[in-house]
């Protein structure tokens, strides 16, 4: 009887390769944005709500591109699209290095938001969609995951280049850009764009089809589900972006706020690996209902930190936040399988991703005209609250009206 013989599956190459892609564009480009906010508006002299312009443009831009993901990832396949991604990335973070105004930093913001479009959470769901059969929940918990070590490095080596100096942030941005090169190397080397025999777009027949869009845009529940996914997206920035210069304003000092920012980013690692694994489990209704609570709890235990800079009650918000935070990654690709099934995944993927992004553009600016207007976040965060409220009402029923719509179709 013959002994089979051994075959490596690359499939382990390219999750490996994902994990390190978002460990390095969101851990060192995304999630420790929030430290540089103090460090640049004091060193070039403007306001809050001017430098938060940059991150408007930064999502705008990924909202617009994110629509057309289908159609872009048919067309050049994935391997060319994450180099672009990497190369923007990259451009971008030299911009934001020698921005002397509010402008130039708006300009890093179109580039960085081109990169994550390439690099993140839309291109890890079709990768991981198309090179994996099996568990697909926690394989892209696991690879969006990274971020959260990615972004608890990233914190404890940019934190202390930015206190060195006025200006010392330069160096941080730099420093990111020489990350983002050596890893983009790593993928024009190792990465695969589909199992060989296999196309990314479609299989066999890829070459003679074309993205569906019109098919999704006249589904009714698509516009309810933009809603809880934009409220999502509007919510986890405005608020949970803030958390840095909120835990500062407080009296906190630096160096505990990058401490607490870090455990945040831990958790955050095992909680999107966990949302995966309970997705798989439980399904999208029960997995739903735990990132919108959490996101509830975590607003809600961020304002009386404001309020008492309670330093046990700031690690308690760190394990909620990163509950909630899923909802703009992870759960995109999930809501987008849900809902649409695998023959309109990347369209319905680059919709909500972009909806999510739109979230992002109007949260931000938000909260820091929230915080330029009254001297602090308090108004943004009851708003908060009230739309994930709402939101988590409306996910069950397009959830039921997904489902049944389904069964009908069968």
């Amino acid at each position: 009887m013959e002994k089979k013989k051994f075959q490596f599956d690359y499939k382990y190459v390219i999750i490996a390769l994902c994990c390190i892609m978002v460990f390095t564009t969101l851990g060192f480009c995304s999630s420790p944005r929030s430290i540089f906010i103090v460090a640049v508006t004091e060193a070039l002299g403007i306001t809050r709500s001017a430098f938060s312009l940059s991150n408007s443009a930064r999502y705008i831009t990924t909202a617009v591109v994110n629509m057309f993901f289908g159609t872009l990832i048919y067309k050049f396949g994935p391997k060319k699209l994450i180099c672009a991604g990497f190369i923007s990335l990259i451009s971008s973070m030299l911009v934001f290095s020698f921005a002397p105004n509010a402008f130039i930093l708006c300009v890093g913001g179109v580039l960085l938001g081109l990169g994550f479009s390439f690099t993140t959470t839309t291109m890890v769901g079709a990768v991981v969609n198309k090179w994996c059969k099996k568990n697909k929940g926690t394989i892209m918990g696991l690879a969006l995951a990274s971020n959260g070590i990615g972004a608890a490095i990233a914190l404890q080596i940019l934190s202390p280049i930015i206190q060195k100096e006025v200006f010392a942030y330069k160096n941080a941005y730099r420093l990111v850009a020489i990350i983002l090169a050596a890893v983009m190397l790593l993928i024009m080397i190792f990465f695969r764009s589909a199992p060989k025999g296999v196309d990314i777009r479609e299989g066999a027949t890829a070459k003679k089809q074309k993205p569906d869009y019109k098919a999704i845009l006249k589904t009714p529940y698509l516009y309810p589900a933009a809603f809880f996914i934009f409220s999502a997206g509007m919510v986890l920035q405005s608020v949970h972006g803030i958390s840095a210069p909120l835990f500062q304003d407080s009296g906190m000092s630096m160096d505990t706020v990058t401490n607490i920012l870090s455990l945040s980013s831990l958790f955050l690692f095992f909680t999107k690996f966990g949302v995966g694994f309970i997705y798989d489990r439980l399904g999208v209704r029960h997995t739903s209902t735990i990132c919108y609570t959490s996101s509830m709890i975590s607003v809600i235990l961020l304002f009386i930190v404001s309020q008492t800079a309670n330093i046990p009650l700031a690690y308690a918000y760190t394990a909620f936040a990163a509950l909630a935070l899923p909802l703009e990654t992870i759960m995109l690709p999930i809501y987008a399988r849900e809902l649409f099934g695998e023959k309109r995944f990347n369209e319905a993927l680059g919709i909500f991703a972009s909806v999510n992004t739109a979230g992002y553009a109007v949260g931000e600016p938000l909260s820091q005209l929230c915080f330029d207007l009254f001297g602090n976040y308090n108004v943004c965060i009851y708003i908060s609250v009230a739309m994930m409220i709402i939101a988590l009402v409306v996910v069950h029923i397009v959830i039921t009206v997904a489902k049944k719509q389904q069964a009908l179709e069968l």
